[in-house]
């Protein structure tokens, strides 16, 4: 398993993970109404974090793409 994100996609990705996560339990907002939304904004938050955190992703993988800068 070799290393597919950058920094500044981690950035991004821990952002955005940890941002899904704690808006799917506010209430005035439309993902805290539906349960099946609530839940798939949480699993791609907490997906989103886990890919930053282990600078992996497999999508990444699967599509041979990679953000991380080589260095020679």
């Amino acid at each position: 398993m070799h290393a597919n994100v950058g920094s500044i996609d981690r950035i991004v990705r821990i952002i955005a993970g940890v941002a899904l996560v704690v808006l799917a339990f506010v209430p005035a907002l439309p993902l805290a109404a539906s349960p099946v939304l609530q839940w798939g904004a949480v699993l791609v938050g907490l997906v989103l974090v886990m890919t930053a955190l282990v600078r992996f992703c497999p999508l990444y993988a699967l599509f041979r793409l990679s953000t991380r800068k080589v260095s020679h």
